[in-house]
């Protein structure tokens, strides 16, 4: 600075801060920041004010909205961050400060920290829940693997795939598995295979590696994208005590890649033998059919079908003669009833017949016109009468 100002200059304010700014910003213009996170101040308008500072020093820093956006986790005041920004001077107050372009979480403890934030998020929206889950399917035809096309675990998985059943056809389907960009090339690639129905079950996985090398497998599109697969997804990432959010949102985790292999792709011995089972049980149960229906046929020769036919008819006889009997005696029942009925009738009609009242004394008289006497009256002296007993008739004349 000494060779563009003589020791007498005089700066005004505006020239001395411009001066410091041309400086600062061309030094600066691309840097990485580690510090805590203070007094964090989220604007209304999406931008992020907050100040760095570690044990010695602290500088304001300002994330735009746009930056802001492509965070995957919530800045908190504590946090420890690693920033990639430039240094800029603002002249009105003049302070200097850091406009953030990048920023992550710095060390492990955050990281785990971040993550479990993460997971209790995506569990509220229901991502993880067990009724999402698909049955894996119990013979598979074709494999798809999203891994590093020249990792170990790749190697594992094909050795194994080979060995338990070298039918089974494979996909791979490459993708980065640490570092900038690993997240976007895993879930592009889940759902390529879905997008083209590639395979009837997905392996999705690495190798061991550290916290940091396995977060891709944590971030939120990758576990969007396999929440969202039709297909069914195994998680494989690293060892068996390793752990990520895919495995959450997987159908089923499986404690390395080479247990996915494993536990996707059946034996073909164990097929061929439960197939030679099925096909034994299948005889015989066929054979035990057979021999039951041999017997049944057996119970349909003459002699039997006889007996049988004897069986199914005595009983309809029986029934048919009891029936007959039973008739026979309700007919005779109501003969018998009637004929004594009639019996009454007559007895009754006899006694009240003119005959029978003439065979106990009385006697009927008619006039000479037949007209029947009733009454002493009208009868005058003279007249002549007919007089009719039990047996003949008697003429007389009235005095």
């Amino acid at each position: 600075m000494g060779s563009n100002f003589q020791d007498d200059t005089v700066f005004s304010v505006t020239k001395l801060t411009s001066a410091i700014r041309d400086l600062l910003e061309g030094t600066f213009s691309n840097i990485t920041l580690e510090g805590e996170i203070s007094n964090y101040r989220p604007n209304s308008s999406g931008h992020l004010y907050f100040t760095l500072k570690d044990e010695g020093a602290q500088i304001s820093a300002v994330m735009f909205r746009g930056r802001a956006m492509s965070l995957d986790f919530i800045p908190k005041d504590g946090m420890k961050v690693k920033c990639t920004g430039s240094v800029s001077v603002y002249a009105p107050r003049g302070n200097y400060q850091i406009i953030i372009t990048k920023m992550e979480i710095a060390g492990s403890g955050n990281i785990l920290q971040i993550l479990e934030e993460r997971k209790k998020r995506l569990a509220q929206e229901g991502l993880f829940n067990s009724d999402r889950k698909k049955p894996i399917p119990r013979f598979s035809k074709r494999v798809g693997i999203v891994t590093s096309p020249t990792g170990a675990a790749l190697r594992d998985i094909l050795q194994i795939t080979k060995r338990r059943n070298p039918g089974i056809d494979v996909v791979i389907l490459p993708a980065l598995v640490q570092g900038e960009g690993a997240a976007i090339t895993i879930a592009n690639m889940i759902k390529t295979a879905n997008d083209f129905s590639l395979c009837d079950v997905l392996i999705v996985g690495r190798g061991g590696g550290s916290l940091e090398d396995l977060l891709p497998f944590s971030e939120e599109i990758v576990v969007r994208a396999i929440a969202d697969s039709e297909i069914p997804v195994v998680s494989a990432v690293g060892h068996e005590i390793d752990w990520a959010l895919s495995d959450y949102a997987a159908d089923m985790r499986a404690p390395t890649p080479s247990a996915a292999a494993e536990l996707v792709v059946p034996k073909q011995s164990d097929i061929l033998e439960g197939l030679s089972a099925y096909k034994q049980e299948f005889y015989n149960q066929i054979t035990s059919k057979v021999e039951r229906l041999k017997l049944m046929i057996k119970s349909f020769d003459v002699a039997n079908m006889e007996i049988r036919f004897r069986s199914i008819e005595q009983p309809l006889l029986n029934r048919l003669e009891n029936a007959r009997q039973s008739l026979i005696e309700g007919m005779n029942t109501k003969i018998k009833d009637t004929k004594t009925l009639i019996q009454q009738k007559v007895q009754i009609l006899e006694e009240a017949s003119p005959q029978t009242i003439l065979n106990r004394g009385y006697s009927m008289v008619r006039t000479q016109d037949g007209k029947i006497v009733r009454t002493s009256q009208g009868i005058t002296s003279g007249t002549k009468l007919e007089i009719t007993p039990a047996n003949g008739k008697i003429f007389a004349v009235a005095e």
